[in-house]
């Protein structure tokens, strides 16, 4: 029987390892914190987004980074085949908006307790509070895992540390410094996903303001690189919400050329639309004062920020506002602008941009191309995705294809 090591407990790490236990691998899953699944625990606001019912071809166009190299795997274990994993573990599932997939219970801890139990039942032995600190490699072959003064031999070692996000759940990069030791190189990380950092202090003022069907547009040196119609929140140090951790994967690079965020909060309506649904306010509050005559057209919280930004007098009447006015009371509402100055770092990060070389992994097996025996799995690789249920994918079709492989 051979030995196989896997380190990491995320859901890439318990994939890898129960799949290549249920093979006849003697199998050592080693976590270094006090649990397994820590950060699978918290995703999708503590729901677990566990996949998304898309075909394979819609998963590799949401796929950001390095696409091509998901073929085999995203193929070889796909989002119904995670679907009937948990399903048979015992997890109702259910599909909501975007396709989706949540367990029915909306608890994460179901989806944890499923990965446990699988790896467990299969006889995979899990050391707890555990930290690989070498790979041993002879030959280009692997050797031994090295934790510490102990030395676990093994035929071969899957690496599913993760990224760098979320570090309290222990992805802090530990992989990397594996993987470089043994000759791999690691595209250079950003974390993705990722609340934006803005220059405007105002945005303090609406925290916890929730902006729905909007449309958010980004641009960086004058081209606009990143557009689409959804939701955002504003935050006490920028922004947030689904429209914004997807803007943030084609920006995340570029910082330095402070991208800009244009915010059209009434985009089904066209500028002369909009127009003409001022006039019809306008002419109902005639003699209100203008902070006291926008509730019908936007959320209260936002008025005086609004009202601020087109420099007119609160107080002024609104059959007093001339024709200038209104235009420029228009234009704030089709275009707010934000100035973004960076992101909120990967302690806020739902995924790492980068990793693993993909051109020194074999993407049918997931092993290295380097070293014989040693794999990789999930985040660590340089492979991410856009939200809704894509990168868990990742983790899941790459952690099935190293388990069945290793």
């Amino acid at each position: 029987m051979k030995n196989t090591v896997v380190i990491g407990g995320g859901p890439a790490g318990m994939m890898a390892a129960g799949q290549a236990a249920l093979r006849g691998q003697n199998v050592t899953l080693i976590e270094k914190m006090e649990r397994v699944g820590r950060k699978l625990f918290i995703t999708g606001k503590g729901r677990c987004n566990v996949t998304n019912a898309a075909d394979p071809e819609e998963h590799i166009a949401n796929a950001m980074g390095n696409p091509y190299f998901l073929y085999s795997s995203v193929y070889g274990f796909t989002p119904s085949d995670t679907m009937d994993f948990f399903e048979k573990l015992g997890v109702p599932l259910k599909t909501e908006r975007g396709k989706r997939v949540f367990p029915k219970s909306d608890r994460s801890g179901d989806i944890v307790k499923a990965m446990e139990r699988f790896v467990k039942s299969n006889g995979v032995k899990v050391l707890y509070n555990t930290a690989v600190t070498d790979i041993i490699a002879e030959d280009g072959k692997i050797k031994a895992a090295v934790c510490g003064k102990k030395t676990i031999p093994c035929d071969s070692i899957i690496i599913a540390t993760g990224g760098l996000s979320y570090p309290a759940t222990g992805s802090t990069g530990d992989g990397y410094r594996l993987a470089k030791k043994l000759g791999h190189t690691v595209a250079k990380c950003y974390p993705s996903l990722v609340p934006l950092n803005v220059r405007e202090e105002w945005t303090k003022e609406l925290m916890g303001l929730s902006l729905k069907n909007i449309k958010m547009s980004v641009f960086i040196e004058g081209k606009e690189i990143y557009s689409d119609m959804g939701e955002m929140m504003f935050t006490h140090f920028g922004i947030t919400g689904p429209l914004v951790l997807t803007a943030s994967r084609y920006i995340n690079d570029r910082i330095d050329k402070t991208p800009v965020v244009h915010i059209d909060l009434k985009p089904a309506l066209s500028e002369k639309e909009l127009d003409a649904r001022l006039l019809r306010d306008f002419k109902k509050y005639a003699n209100k004062d203008f902070k006291n005559a926008l509730n019908d057209l936007l959320p209260r919280k936002l008025i005086p920020v609004v009202i601020r930004l087109t420099g007119i007098d609160e107080y002024k009447k609104m059959n007093s506002i001339n024709k200038e006015e209104r235009a420029g009371l228009l234009k704030v509402i089709k275009n707010i602008e934000l100035n973004v100055t960076g992101t909120a770092g990967y302690n806020e990060a739902v995924v790492t941009r980068g990793g693993i070389n993909v051109d020194e992994i074999d993407p049918s097996t997931m092993e290295s191309k380097l070293v014989k025996g040693l794999y990789f799995a999930g985040e660590i690789i340089d492979v991410d995705s856009l939200t809704g249920g894509f990168n868990l994918q990742i983790a899941f079709s790459t952690g099935y294809i190293a388990g069945i492989n290793c």
